[in-house]
């Protein structure tokens, strides 16, 4: 097994590692953020026989109405459906997981201000709060005229290899621009300049369908205008991003990440044209490489590294993870890391224990039920959805590790329709940015779970990366790539199986 020495900024680790097949080696098929119970032999039968995929579709399957198993919530029927604490979250837990939604909601606001506790915005920032791009804990959406909130243009450009990169095999270098650092900033403190205004025009193409129907997709093209600091470096890369949905976010954190590798095929080796990769990154919390998770290209791997994340780039509050006061300002905006902070004693705009508040929130927004399951029409595009090949990237079923410290979310058989793992979706859908080991052609997998509730909580149906798919069946015509053959076999069906797929998606 080769030895590979990760060098992100000034810490040195090396470690063991065998990349591109299942056996990643300790480290990051290790989960540090888990105080997991070892699965026994016993387990590990009784595992593989509750995920295997069914081949009965007459009715749906045990535990198939419980997407979350225990930590299933109800389906509700108004915008709240996602804003629900998860099954099992009670006593001090509860009284946390509000405090934690209080601060997911909090307005902040630029220092200085006579509200110590809420001042640190920015000085460049893209929301004021977390909630304003999660809306209702849902998905985001593209620009609508009135701004690009609840969406982000991603910025990088190329990098030397052997510039200060972790060492990770595949890992594609790049750096952020000298100038606007890793995010365009559309909005400032009084005083300070926004970086840029978000500009998306749309090119309509039709997609013939059989029986006669059609289909028109949106074609985006994004731009950086107005730019406030001059132009972008060259070679600049932008990937615009709306804010994912939030349920179900801890379970996903809980899978053992040694499974998830398992099912990494980077070779193609078993031949059904689907070569899933995983995305390894560096964590900042640990110090050492772990599977990426979270994110459109899987480029953080716990909840925390996420959220300290998010706080930095997108609202400009800093952490203890993410310590920078100006958030993303780079050096070349001195007007913007000179501005007042409001940094405190523990050296960070928001402390440990609210940082903590607001992960243990984002770990525990349930997932609602199963809806419909025995609906004839669902239970013929469930067969078709098995059929046509999508369980491929879009795992149904998986069992959480056995956890010592969260019961609700222990040993759990889950249903999240993802294989977390990063696949070549495809020029239509490449936004020529690489991100870690994710080529510019590469997204990770997505859940659908909820995915079916978008409308209801979102107030829109707007899907994949940066909005542009108008409804379901538009954003499996976007599948390019390993999942050419799926997408193809859609446009091929029957209208009236295609209709079923569709449903058995609104279902989930």
């Amino acid at each position: 097994m080769p030895s590979r020495c990760l060098k992100p900024n000034k810490a040195l680790v090396c470690v063991a590692l065998v990349w591109g097949g299942a056996a990643f080696g300790a480290e990051p098929a290790s989960d540090p953020q888990l105080s997991q119970i070892p699965r026994t032999k016993a387990e590990q039968a009784r595992i593989s026989a509750a995920v295997a995929p069914t081949t009965d579709f007459t009715a749906p399957e045990p535990f198939e109405a419980r997407p979350a198993g225990a930590a299933t919530v109800p389906a509700r029927r108004d915008a709240q459906a996602f804003a629900q604490p998860a099954a099992g979250i009670l006593g001090e837990a509860l009284m946390g997981w509000h405090l934690g939604q209080a601060l997911f909601d909090k307005l902040w606001a630029p220092s200085p201000s006579s509200t110590r506790a809420s001042d640190g915005l920015g000085p460049l920032y893209n929301a004021r709060s977390c909630q304003a791009c999660h809306i209702r804990d849902g998905r985001g959406h593209a620009p609508d005229g009135g701004g690009a909130v609840s969406m982000v243009l991603k910025l990088s450009v190329p990098a030397d290899p052997e510039a200060d990169a972790p060492a990770i095999e595949d890992w594609i270098a790049t750096a952020p621009d000298p100038v606007y650092g890793i995010q365009i900033q559309d909005f400032g403190a009084i005083g300070q300049p926004a970086e840029a205004q978000v500009d998306v025009s749309y090119e309509s193409i039709e997609v013939p369908l059989s029986g006669g129907e059609t289909a028109t997709l949106r074609k985006p093209r994004y731009t950086a205008a107005a730019l406030g600091y001059g132009p972008l470096a060259p070679g600049a890369m932008l990937s615009p991003r709306v804010a994912p949905q939030m349920i179900g976010l801890g379970l996903l954190e809980a899978i053992p990440a040694a499974e998830i590798l398992a099912r990494a095929d980077p070779q193609d080796s078993d031949g059904d044209g689907i070569s899933g990769r995983a995305a390894i990154v560096w964590s900042v919390e640990y110090g050492q490489p772990m599977l990426g998770r979270f994110g459109w290209k899987g480029i953080e791997p716990t909840i925390r590294d996420q959220i300290a994340s998010a706080f930095s780039t997108d609202i400009g509050i800093s952490t203890w993870l993410r310590p920078a006061a100006a958030g993303d300002c780079t050096a070349a905006q001195t007007r913007c890391t000179e501005a007042p902070h409001g940094v405190d004693a523990e050296g960070a705009e928001i402390s440990r224990e609210a940082l903590e508040t607001v992960v243990h929130f984002s770990r525990s927004l349930g997932v609602p039920a199963r809806r419909d399951m025995d609906d004839a029409q669902v239970l013929r595009g469930k067969q078709l959805f098995h059929d046509t090949g999508c369980t491929a990237c879009h795992t149904p079923k998986h069992v959480t590790a056995r956890l010592t410290d969260a019961p609700e979310r222990s040993f759990q058989l889950i249903w999240p329709f993802t294989d977390l793992l990063l696949h070549d979706m495809g020029e239509g859908l490449a936004d020529h940015r690489p991100e870690g080991r994710a080529t510019g052609r590469e997204w990770k997998t997505p859940p659908l779970w909820g995915i079916g509730l978008t409308g209801q909580v979102s107030g829109h149906t707007q899907y994949l990366h940066d909005g542009r798919a108008g409804s379901l069946l538009e954003a499996v015509l976007w599948h390019g790539g390993e999942a050419q053959r799926q997408r193809d076999a859609v446009t091929a069906m029957p209208p009236a199986d295609r209709s079923a797929l569709i449903r058995y998606l609104e279902s989930l």
